[in-house]
């Protein structure tokens, strides 16, 4: 592990243009649950598809339901030492973005700026209208559904309203995978960090990266189906390693 972390410590210093690849293993490590993992929601409750959403108000209810259960330990988490060392980097001019799988908002939180990042799968911390855009944020709908059922519609063009995150079945942010691969192909080193990378389309930019020649770096607890293309691959937990490699507590 020490070995490792001092190679990750050289990469960074030699590197020009870092980009940032994070998956649910940097948010466990604030106490948010792994939703695919076992015992996570998505073992407990089958996942509700975009379709169903969309036609069904009563899937839209339930929807709405584990939300608001989930919301419990989502809104309340606070970024790690791996996301206050991924922010000393950006912050720095170091690091150039962060791509990520995560839907917490905990970049954002750490100090990372909302132009640096690139959510891949949404945001959980507010809402938006399917058919406009229009913004809203969640503890006005979550008060009213709460005390009456009633279901979010928009103000605006009276569209329906969903967490500001990409369900199954519900199309990839365009916008986004084309942020996330100019980044990707601009960087000269590449760090995945909690990432299982199994998840597709978005478990393409690492190998996108190591085929547009930047080093590829793998942090994670458990092996992941791109560890022969890495130069370096640290098992352990992300904030330590993180934070021992920047020099941050």
């Amino acid at each position: 592990m020490a070995d490792g972390i001092a190679e990750l410590r050289a990469l960074l210093a030699e590197s020009q243009r870092v980009v940032f690849f994070t998956g649910a293993g940097i948010s466990t490590e604030s106490g948010i649950p792994d939703f695919r993992s076992p015992g996570g929601l998505w073992s407990q409750y089958r996942p509700i598809e975009f379709g169903e959403f969309m036609a069904s108000a009563e899937a839209r209810k339930e929807y709405w339901r584990r939300k608001i259960e989930t919301d419990k330990v989502l809104l309340t988490a606070k970024p790690n030492r791996g996301h206050r060392a991924i922010a000393a980097l950006i912050a720095s001019g170091k690091a150039s973005s962060v791509i990520t799988q995560n839907i917490d908002g905990l970049h954002q939180t750490s100090g990372v700026p909302v132009a640096k990042i690139v959510e891949l799968h949404g945001n959980t911390t507010y809402a938006t209208c399917l058919d406009c855009g229009e913004r809203y944020e969640l503890e006005p709908i979550k008060q009213v559904f709460v005390a009456d059922g009633t279901l979010p519609e928009c103000t605006a063009c009276m569209g329906i309203i969903k967490p500001a995150t990409i369900a199954f079945g519900q199309s990839m942010p365009q916008a986004e995978m084309h942020r996330a691969q100019i980044e990707t192909v601009a960087c000269d080193l590449f760090i995945s960090v909690g990432s299982s990378l199994v998840v597709y389309p978005a478990a393409g930019f690492p190998a996108l990266a190591h085929e547009k020649g930047a080093s590829l770096v793998i942090v994670n607890r458990e092996p992941t189906p791109l560890d022969n293309m890495a130069r370096l691959v640290i098992r352990g937990e992300i904030g330590p390693v993180l934070g021992q490699a920047v020099g941050i507590e």
